[in-house]
């Protein structure tokens, strides 16, 4: 199977358990959402009138989240059995699912104020997606992912050692990002104002009982030179 088939394959066979493998579902996974939903909403400048995309919207965990702010929301993936379970878990009306490739986007050029996505650019064609998600895109737009960081030691070991991360839910081809490399590849592909900052020392996993102490410690060692470089997780932000 190509790259494409693969992910739909893949979102074919993890929808019943797909929060779960990608760690939303826990105590502390469901923090962690709570506060990337926090930043999509805010570094987007998120809220009532604006026009949002978001890529790889999955079970449309961050969808309802962002739905709040009542926003004009169009919600892809690439997953008809994910599409079909987020449409079918959403209450509200200011969305529209789409099964749609975030690397051939079929919008006119200029038609959204925001275009956000968790953890999704790492699955796919970077120079395509980011072509695409910039011709969206109204000029003066912002674009603002969340993606795995590739100097975490989980994170390095799981991209790079393949049947680890069969075993950990990754499809074939997925990778994690260098912030540097990714600040120059939305560079080349016009982008400005690019921000990109290591945050979250929060694995899914942390017990109930030790959430509280890990956030402080976390919070502490995202400001810490070198430490944070390490964090889990990049969050993203560049203006058209």
């Amino acid at each position: 199977m190509n790259k494409l088939e693969n992910e739909i394959s893949h979102g074919k066979n993890i929808v019943s358990k797909a929060e779960l493998i990608w760690g939303w579902d826990t105590p502390a996974g469901k923090i962690r959402a709570a506060r990337r939903a926090e930043y999509f909403i805010k570094l987007g400048g998120i809220e009532k009138g604006k026009k949002v995309l978001e890529i790889g919207c999955g079970t449309g965990l961050f969808t309802r989240k962002i739905a709040e702010t009542a926003a004009d929301l169009t919600a892809i993936d690439i997953s008809p059995e994910l599409i079909e379970k987020a449409a079918a878990n959403f209450s509200f009306k200011n969305a529209l699912f789409m099964t749609a490739d975030a690397e051939h986007l079929n919008f006119a050029g200029g038609s959204f104020d925001c275009v956000v996505g968790s953890s999704v650019l790492h699955h796919l064609n970077l120079g395509a997606a980011l072509g695409e998600i910039f011709r969206v895109l109204k000029p003066g737009g912002k674009l603002v992912f969340a993606e795995p960081n590739m100097l975490n030691p989980q994170i390095l070991l799981q991209k790079n050692i393949k049947f680890l991360g069969k075993m950990l839910g990754d499809t074939p081809d997925e990778t994690a990002f260098f912030r540097g490399a990714l600040a120059g590849d939305l560079k080349k592909a016009g982008f400005t104002n690019i921000n990109i900052a290591p945050y979250d020392f929060l694995h899914p996993w942390i017990p109930p009982a030790l959430i509280a102490p890990v956030r402080v410690l976390g919070s502490l060692l995202e400001k810490l030179p070198l430490i944070k470089e390490i964090a889990g997780s990049l969050i993203i932000e560049a203006r058209k």
